[in-house]
């Protein structure tokens, strides 16, 4: 399914967006799917990166220094693993992400993590079009609840499942945990 050399990368599993403030959110199994798939990875002795968001909004609770901008420590880094700090959507903008990849010798990404049709989806569409052979996991990424501009409310598992649509087979290929780690 995919080398040695592909890296995954956990986007914004940080404790910020348990804040109410979100609001309701799918895919409560995420965390643990990204447990298991980590344990996994990490066996395999492939790369992981984390990214962490750092909001400049000041009432923000993924802004650097409050308690939400931390990660998640079930899926913390440990050892060498590298931490990339972002302020916009993408991974890519403003970090050493890419340079990290390229010098990892990765041509394949699995993007698990937060929010799927924000982060998740701007760091794949980005990844696919620097020539990453990009995996997405829908059952290890998550949103939230939105409001569109025309005031409809459409619940975050519309919201998931019409994000991941429109990366499968375009920018990603859109699988679940149990066929990585089956390819592990």
């Amino acid at each position: 399914m995919f080398g040695p050399d592909a890296v995954l990368l956990i986007v914004d599993v940080q404790r910020g967006f348990d804040d109410p403030s979100w609001g309701r959110r799918n895919n409560p199994e995420m965390e643990q799917h990204i447990v298991e798939l980590l344990a996994a990875w990490r066996a395999s002795e492939r790369l992981t990166i984390h990214a962490r968001h750092c909001s400049i909004e000041p009432s923000s609770p993924l802004r650097p220094g409050q308690f939400g901008n931390e990660l998640k420590p079930e899926v913390a880094p440990v050892g060498h693993e590298l931490v990339i700090e972002k302020r916009v959507n993408s991974c890519f903008i403003g970090t050493a992400l890419e340079p990290a990849l390229r010098k990892h010798g990765c041509e394949e990404l699995v993007i698990v993590g937060l929010t799927t049709n924000h982060c998740v989806s701007t760091t794949a569409r980005m990844a696919g079009n620097l020539g990453f052979r990009t995996w997405v996991l829908a059952d290890a990424t998550a949103t939230f609840d939105r409001v569109g501009p025309d005031g409809i409310e459409y619940p975050a598992e519309t919201i998931h499942a019409v994000a991941l649509a429109d990366l499968h087979r375009e920018f990603a290929t859109v699988a679940d945990t149990r066929a990585i780690l089956e390819a592990l």
